[in-house]
């Protein structure tokens, strides 16, 4: 039995599916990817985002810090710790922030399922609208692995894939508020998109500390500048276009 045409069947659309990653790659997010990898069009603002909360045992301590600095950030959350701490997420649109949808579970999506994309981005959209009160605007895919299911299930929920163009390498064991600047530094410029992260909940145990001790460090340098750190709303990059923008097609 010839098992050549269902193997190039099954090969086709894994590559179909993987297709939409290749954004990662640093010659398309500085050319014809540049709205998705995060660039925006205001020279003087650089959007913070954090990912993977809301987390009740770091979160508040990233929102005491940003308060004290006066910047406000995009976070985008995880469904599941969301349904955890309904009161954080209310927290962080009560402050200021803007809530962003990072998925229902922190995991990539290397396999075509789209049904179960849809059904887990759909689920995440509506915690975060239901109880942060906001809707969201944002999809950040875990690890910024865009893979084509959850890129069709973002365009059908009127949500807007964003990556980033700068980040602090702020998940590992040995990252210092020093190393976390300085990993991010050349990379903050007008229009960058930055990267950090509010929870260990992915990461090494505690490497949300050295995010807090990074943020004043970032803060002053963008300061001397004359950058603003804001959220993605205030960058500058095109929010969601798609028609329906903001209720599902039918």
């Amino acid at each position: 039995m010839n098992r050549t045409g269902p193997l190039l069947l099954v090969a086709g659309a894994e590559f179909l599916h993987l297709a939409p990653a290749a954004v990662r790659l640093p010659v398309l997010r500085r050319t014809v990817a540049r709205r998705t990898a995060g660039h925006g069009t205001d020279p003087g603002h650089v959007a913070l985002t954090f990912d993977d909360g809301p987390d009740p045992r770091s979160t508040p301590y990233v929102l005491d810090a940003l308060d004290e600095l006066g910047a406000r950030a995009t976070f985008f959350l995880l469904g599941a710790m969301l349904e955890r701490a309904p009161a954080l997420g209310r927290e962080l649109v009560a402050r200021g922030h803007e809530v962003a949808v990072h998925g229902w579970h922190h995991r990539r999506q290397w396999y075509p399922a789209p049904v179960r994309d849809l059904r887990e981005l759909r689920r995440a959209t509506e915690a975060v609208a239901e109880l942060c009160g906001a809707r969201p605007l944002w999809y950040r895919p875990p690890y910024g692995v865009l893979t084509a299911g959850p890129a069709l299930a973002a365009r059908r929920l009127g949500l807007r894939p964003v990556l980033w163009t700068a980040w602090g390498r702020d998940w590992t064991a040995d990252a210092t508020g020093d190393s976390v600047f300085s990993t991010a530094r050349p990379g903050l410029t007008g229009g960058a998109t930055l990267l950090l992260h509010d929870s260990d909940c992915t990461s090494a145990p505690g490497s949300w500390r050295a995010t807090l001790a990074a943020l004043p460090l970032i803060a002053a340098h963008c300061r001397t500048r004359a950058l603003t750190l804001g959220p993605l709303r205030d960058h500058a990059v095109p929010g969601p276009g798609f028609p329906n923008s903001g209720r599902e097609s039918s």
